[in-house]
């Protein structure tokens, strides 16, 4: 069972914003194609590519702007709360962002075009995504954390641990210099420390609700 955290906005309020930057993009578009304005009725075919580089745009809003098709879920499990991304987002994203370059390609070789501003084009629709959410979701493709009575387990690449409750002396909410969670520590029976970088894992959506689940469940471990 998932219970959504981080709702998206009202579907009416996502459309107009949508359309409103397809409008923008669809205006400032022509300036890729070497046809100038004024002369765009008499070469009508720049509108169907016009038409595909506002697209190409809309696909990077969404795939950047997540709330609209991916609101952040809260998966339970059994005595407590998986917090992961979820993989179905990332293949809904890549597939979402492979149609970005065939449509720039089409625009390439079937319209003339400004190579410099179709560069920059091509650079506005392509680039962020990759380095604000592809590379990212790919990285922790497989990061979790799991916080339930009786134990707290996580993996972040090549670290991983699955600890029990029972074993744990204290454990400790530590925050960067924006007083924003950034890890957990837990210091063991045997003295050992273990750090839990949250802030690797992709993890900041469910920062309130991992800091809620601890101060709920495991008050008399916090320090």
């Amino acid at each position: 069972m998932k219970n959504i955290i981080r709702p998206t906005y009202p579907k009416e309020f996502s459309i107009g914003l949508i359309l409103l930057i397809f409008i923008i993009a669809c205006f400032l578009s022509h300036q890729i194609f070497v046809v100038p304005i004024h002369d765009l009725n008499q070469n009508q075919d720049i509108y169907l590519g016009m038409f595909l580089a506002s697209v190409a745009v809309i696909i990077m809003v969404l795939i950047l702007w997540e709330e609209i098709l991916f609101p952040v879920k809260l998966k339970a499990v059994d005595g407590g709360i998986e917090f992961r991304n979820r993989k179905s987002k990332l293949r809904m994203q890549l597939m979402m962002y492979c149609c970005i370059p065939l449509i720039l390609f089409y625009i390439y070789f079937n319209f003339e075009v400004k190579w410099f501003r179709f560069i920059l084009w091509v650079a506005v629709c392509m680039v962020p995504p990759i380095l604000e959410k592809i590379l990212s979701g790919v990285n922790n493709y497989e990061d979790f954390l799991k916080l339930t009575d009786n134990s707290i387990e996580y993996k972040n690449n090549e670290k991983e641990g699955n600890i029990l409750i029972k074993d744990i002396v204290y454990i400790s909410i530590m925050k960067d210099e924006r007083n924003i969670l950034e890890k957990i520590k837990l210091v063991l029976k045997n003295t050992e420390e273990i750090i839990i970088d949250l802030d690797e894992m992709e993890l900041d959506a469910f920062y309130d609700s991992i800091q809620t689940f601890i101060k709920t469940h495991y008050t008399q471990l916090l320090k």
